[in-house]
Formats: structure tokens, C-alpha cells, sequence
């Protein structure tokens, strides 16, 4: 009979295992990716906001003096 031998395993485990070990560090890198994309998302979303918020206020502003300027009809 001829010996049975786990060295074979063994090489292809060790391969496995290196394979893991750099698919955790890709990941590693992809998530650190992604909190960056994030983060510039939410400035992204904070700026728009802002922007919006600037457009209102020019919006009732330009109403008070189209108002004053006779070019609109007070509400009331």
C-alpha cells in the first residue's frame, strides 16, 4: 500500500489561507473607499440643502420687492 500524505492538503490550506489574507485587506481597502464616497455623499447633500435653503430666501425676498415695486398684488 502506499502512504497517505496530508503535504498535498496541507499546500493547497496555506494557499487558501494567503488567498483569504489578501481578500481581507482588498476589503479592507474597499470599505475605507466607501466611507470616503460616503462622506463626500452627506458634504454633497449638505451643500444642496444649503443651496436650497439660500434660493428660498432669495425667492421671498425678490417677492417682498416685486411687491413694493407694484409688480405683484399683496396677498392677503
Amino acid at each position: 500500500m502506499t502512504d497517505v500524505t496530508s503535504a498535498p492538503i496541507y499546500e493547497v490550506l496555506k494557499s487558501i489561507q494567503l488567498d483569504v489574507g489578501r481578500l481581507r485587506t482588498d476589503i479592507r481597502e474597499v470599505k475605507f473607499e466607501v466611507q470616503a464616497v460616503r462622506s463626500h455623499v452627506m458634504g454633497v447633500q449638505q451643500d444642496i440643502s444649503n443651496i436650497c435653503a439660500t434660493l428660498g430666501d432669495h425667492g421671498k425676498r425678490l417677492d417682498r420687492i416685486e411687491t413694493r415695486l407694484g409688480l405683484l398684488k399683496p396677498a392677503h
